[in-house]
């Protein structure tokens, strides 16, 4: 019975050793290995919703103060693309999208067991630019459809605010290496400008003030935790 209690007791403290993982280590450092997002929407887009998915498109430095951690933090996405405009003889546009942005916020820890979920809030500055070429379509019957001569090029951009609460959970296989999922609405608000050419060489210009939600449900990656302060 003794050593019963003594095997318990151990395994206890050493799990509360444990317990405290990243919160340990002065910062981490942070790598997205998978993400799925939503994109800005581009021009008149019909499919704004869609999801576009990133291979290691970001990465994040943390500095850890006990169970809360400051995030300073960057994403980069580029990728041929095509858009369908939302009409009734529906315009589509096939180019290049480049999209970064550069956040800094927190994340708080709920617990300090081996399985973390957490919450948290950033902010920053996000740039959206599509460069390529619109063609215009028309409808003249279901199963053929013609494309009308063109096409124009098409440069859009969207520069502004973000702002995105966080909900995630981190799992902690050893103290220095920790997995981490999460997901974020994020709110952004933006300068646009839209400018088109066409074949004869005519320009038009627009230009907006644009807010919109864009929800990101997955991100997934790896922590290295450095840097001890025990």
């Amino acid at each position: 019975m003794k050593k019963c209690l003594l095997s318990a007791l151990l395994f206890l403290l050493g799990n509360a050793a444990f317990s405290q993982t990243s919160g340990d280590y002065n910062y981490s450092i942070a790598v997205r290995g998978y993400s799925l997002m939503q994109m800005p929407k581009v021009l008149n887009q019909r499919n704004s919703e869609k999801f576009r998915e990133a291979a290691f498109s970001g990465g994040i430095l943390k500095f850890n103060d006990n169970q809360i951690s400051y995030r300073l933090g960057g994403n980069y996405f580029k990728k041929n693309v095509q858009i369908v405009n939302n009409c009734l003889n529906c315009e589509e546009a096939n180019g290049k999208m480049t999209d970064y942005s550069f956040k800094i916020g927190f994340e708080k820890n709920i617990n300090f067991s081996i399985i973390q979920p957490y919450f948290g809030f950033d902010i920053g500055y996000r740039n959206n630019k599509f460069v390529g070429m619109l063609s215009t379509k028309s409808s003249r019957d279901a199963l053929a459809v013609a494309i009308v001569p063109g096409p124009d090029g098409v440069e859009t951009s969207k520069s502004g605010f973000t702002a995105s609460p966080i909900l995630g959970i981190k799992v902690n296989p050893m103290p220095q290496i920790t997995l981490f999922v999460e997901s974020n609405l994020e709110f952004f608000y933006s300068y646009e400008r839209q400018e088109t050419a066409g074949p004869d060489q005519a320009r038009t210009f627009k230009k907006f003030n644009k807010s919109e939600f864009l929800m990101n449900p997955v991100s997934i990656g790896l922590q290295i935790n450095l840097g001890t302060n025990r």
